[in-house]
């Protein structure tokens, strides 16, 4: 698929996500996708194959790979009250999709950090939850 010119290709190693056609739309596409249970068995993302992934989020540059094992993003509030509220709402989220993200809440901050365990890395459903989450705390009072 092509936009303004430039065609995005399906990363090869998706594994149990080889089916679902990567989209050159932002955020949007990844939050209308589900997370997807991964058994392991299938390598994590690297290179192209994540970053791809990682500039479909809605703010990529607050998202940070790390060591290309998991990525970590900072939500500011403007007290403890509104971090856990926003905790509790990712808590229902994760719930919903199946995939825990591990939080940190302190006062005004919590910290999300992201990876799927059963391959030890990243996948397709650490950036759709990523995304997801970007959705909730767009609605979130600063």
């Amino acid at each position: 698929m092509a936009l303004g010119g430039t065609s995005i290709a399906r990363p090869a190693n998706l594994g149990l996500f080889a089916g679902i056609e990567l989209h050159p739309m932002k955020t949007s596409t990844l939050t209308n996708r589900a997370c997807v249970p991964c058994r392991g068995g299938v390598p994590p993302l690297k290179g192209k194959d994540l970053s791809d992934l990682h500039r479909l989020l809605h703010e990529p540059e607050q998202w940070k790979v790390v060591n290309e094992h998991h990525i970590v993003r900072s939500y500011k509030f403007p007290d403890f009250k509104s971090a856990l509220a926003f905790v509790n709402r990712v808590g229902e989220l994760a719930e919903q999709q199946g995939h825990h993200p591990d939080i940190l809440l302190a006062w005004g901050k919590v910290e999300i950090t992201l990876w799927t365990h059963a391959v030890d890395g990243l996948t397709e459903s650490d950036f759709i939850l990523a995304a997801k989450i970007d959705e909730l705390s767009l609605d979130r009072v600063i």
